[in-house]
């Protein structure tokens, strides 16, 4: 399998309103994927459809070298957890194990029952009176005890503590590492895909802005401080994603997949969060996506 996801042109409309466009996207396996955007992006259509819960208004979409279709066989390959982290309010924690269990051919019932056991969790409480962490925790439990080859999580720790969504993190990183899953996780809180994603997405205003390995494009992307010039005065080879201008000095953005050219300015590298709403800001100023390639691919 040579991408756990991949989109063409694909898109979504709810009506008069666009939730995704021209949204052609190839993702690797063996990768925790941070999939990242103001809300409103696009990102939840994006992952219901790749678990066969939406269909797509345009293009063509495959998951795990299938086209989703919501039927059982695709569903046991793939864990998904929503963002209100769902679980069955009437039903106890053990409840939920049991069902896992009978609903998922390949489920793993020590790494549920032992997953249970290290949070602390009373087998015999309602679900519907666990905390919002708690809760999360289970719906992320059933979701890695049906041993997936792709886990989808659609913004699961949003409306956790700091240190809930730590634990909920580490947890997840605990089992990708031991049963190499790939991962989706979407997010608009960049300080939790910097600790554990190693893909980046950017998706803005319903169109994918940027993709690739996280250290590929922290590498190519940089800020240059010199004095007041149009962009047409930068060494040819680098791309412009930003501008801005004062009376005697500009500062620029760029982006190269070859080692910066010397010249008359300070440069450094972005951090995470920079790079994301650079993108960001980008896509609004422009109303367009940022031409995407592969990372590495010379211009």
């Amino acid at each position: 399998m040579s991408a756990i996801l991949q989109a063409h042109a694909l898109g979504k409309r709810y009506g008069q309103r666009q939730a995704l466009a021209d949204c052609t996207l190839e993702l690797p396996p063996g990768h925790v994927v941070g999939l990242v955007g103001p809300n409103g992006a696009g990102k939840t259509s994006l992952l219901k459809i790749a678990c066969g819960m939406l269909a797509p208004t345009t293009g063509r979409i495959e998951v795990l070298g299938e086209q989703p279709n919501g039927g059982t066989a695709q569903l046991a390959r793939i864990g998904y957890v929503a963002q209100d982290t769902p679980t069955y309010a009437s039903l106890s924690v053990a409840d939920h194990l049991k069902f896992g269990a009978k609903m998922n051919p390949g489920w793993d019932a020590k790494l549920a029952q032992a997953r249970v056991e290290q949070l602390g969790l009373n087998p015999k409480q309602k679900a519907g009176k666990l905390s919002g962490g708690q809760r999360a925790q289970l719906a992320l439990t059933v979701a890695v005890a049906k041993r997936p080859e792709l886990l989808i999580l659609d913004e699961p720790v949003a409306s956790l503590d700091p240190l809930a969504r730590r634990d909920f993190l580490r947890y997840l990183m605990e089992s990708v590492a031991e049963h190499g899953t790939s991962v989706i996780l979407s997010s608009h809180l960049v300080s939790d895909l910097e600790r554990v994603c190693d893909y980046l997405v950017v998706l803005v205003a319903s169109r994918v802005q940027l993709a690739g390995e996280t250290d590929d494009l922290l590498a190519q992307h940089h800020r240059i401080v010199c004095t007041r010039r149009q962009e047409s005065a930068l060494p040819a080879g680098l791309e412009v994603i930003s501008a801005e201008h004062t009376d005697r000095q500009s500062t620029f953005v760029v982006r190269s997949e070859r080692e910066l050219p010397a010249g008359d300015w300070s440069a450094e590298h972005l951090e995470l969060e920079d790079l994301v709403l650079t993108y960001m800001e980008r896509a609004v100023d422009t109303g367009r996506p940022a031409t995407m390639r592969p990372v590495g691919e010379a211009r």
